[in-house]
């Protein structure tokens, strides 16, 4: 018995020795000295009242912090005006509510992060992300709590899902199924696409984006943090560089960037939409006569199958830029595959302004663009519209792709039909 209670003491001891309970603030709640400081309690107490707060987060809390906290301070120096769209933490009887209005438990990833930040005021631009061609924009905000509720879905095709994500301008979204439903994982993120070649309206096609929100927030936080994602006109814009994707011809380096377009894109019919944003830099160590202009592109389109189309053209986008020591031209253009993937190379061709009769070719890095994992319709199997099979990846390869640049799309983005339009064929 003696034993018992010495142990006992010694515990009790030990569980108030303070500079313990410091390391479990930090690793687990992120709290500073400075923090601790301000509120004038023991470490012990600040775990222990921090705890009963945001206990059931534990397992999620530090790192979703810590993705807000390097989110903020990376937009801070990048895009200020961002910062100030994000809303204030909700409490738990918010989230309570929420879960009560739609009838469907949140997963503790999602109700943490809300802890956090309870995502932003409807603006532009969104947090999520942008993507511009011509006259097609699509900025992508994260929804509040609230917002989000009153998107809940419950419609054949998207039954028991929550909205995520919405642009102003598309009507577009990323949705996290809450339930294991038609087809789909629970708490997998996607963005809907209607499969357009079924009579059942309720046949939606998924984009998948995410198996969690944990692992879709953080990774997306990480991407645009560590500069994967590009800071263009003050908003993040997702594309993205493949580092090894540069060639330098002389003095003249091209490099490309790449981006999937969900919104105009579908899986039935196989339609997938790429977007790519060009880099020409000449060096600022060419000599003055090294100036020159660009006159034409050539392309080589090779789409899964190994087919392959050529295109050639004047200029870029109808320009002809003059590249001269130290200077930079970027276009944006796009392309559509019928396939899953494929890839573009090729070259542009150049006249020297100092010896206009010199001409001479720029190698274009070859690029690939690969769809993201996707999931065809349940009810397009039970419909019996057509033969498919449930599978990720499933498509009906049988078209060519097509190269455009933004100069063409100038003329005909205002008449870009559902995801089922094509781009024209360039000429």
């Amino acid at each position: 018995i003696y034993s018992c209670c010495y142990l006992s003491r010694r515990l009790n001891q030990l569980s108030s020795h303070d500079p313990l309970w410091k390391r479990h603030c930090k690793k687990y709640w992120l709290i500073s000295e400075e923090e601790k400081s301000q509120r004038n309690q023991s470490w012990k107490a600040i775990f222990i009242s921090t705890y009963s707060d945001l206990g059931r987060y534990i397992r999620y809390y530090a790192t979703l912090k810590k993705a807000w906290d390097d989110l903020e301070k990376y937009l801070g120096q990048r895009c200020p005006r961002m910062i100030g769209s994000l809303k204030e933490s909700v409490r738990e009887e918010d989230l309570d509510a929420v879960e009560a209005q739609i009838a469907c438990k949140l997963p503790d990833d999602y109700r943490c992060s809300f802890r956090i930040h309870n995502g932003q005021k409807l603006v532009v631009p969104g947090l999520m992300g942008s993507m511009a061609l011509s006259n097609h924009y699509r900025s992508e905000d994260l929804l509040d709590i609230d917002t989000a509720a009153g998107g809940f879905q419950q419609r054949l095709g998207l039954k028991q899902c929550l909205p995520l994500t919405f642009c102003i301008h598309t009507g577009l979204s990323q949705y996290m199924a809450l339930e294991s439903v038609e087809g789909r994982n629970k708490y997998e993120i996607f963005y809907q696409c209607p499969d357009q070649m079924a009579r059942n309206p309720s046949a939606i096609d998924m984009f998948i984006t995410g198996t969690s929100y944990f692992e879709w927030f953080t990774s997306y936080v990480n991407k645009v943090v560590t500069g994967g994602y590009p800071i263009i006109r003050d908003q993040i814009f997702r594309y993205v560089h493949d580092k090894e994707c540069v060639a330098t011809t002389g003095d003249i380096t091209v490099s490309v960037s790449t981006s999937f377009l969900p919104e105009l894109s579908s899986v039935h019919p196989p339609h997938y939409f790429f977007t790519y944003r060009i880099r020409i830099e000449m060096s600022k160590d060419a000599l003055p006569e090294k100036a020159c202009q660009l006159d034409s592109r050539y392309w080589r389109i090779t789409n899964a199958k190994g087919d392959v189309e050529e295109v050639q053209g004047p200029g870029v986008v109808g320009e002809f830029p003059i590249i001269s020591p130290g200077r930079v031209y970027e276009y944006t253009s796009c392309t559509t595959f019928s396939t899953t993937s494929g890839y573009m190379e090729g070259y542009y061709t150049f006249h020297c302004l100092y010896y206009k009769d010199k001409f001479f070719n720029v190698t274009i890095p070859r690029f690939h663009m690969v769809c993201p994992t996707f999931k065809v319709s349940t009810a397009r199997m039970v419909s019996g519209d057509a033969e498919t099979n449930h599978n990720e990846y499933a498509v009906d390869e049988d078209e060519d792709s097509t190269d455009t640049d933004e100069y063409e799309d100038r003329r005909r983005v205002l008449d870009i039909p559902a995801p089922s339009g094509r781009c024209p064929r360039h000429t």
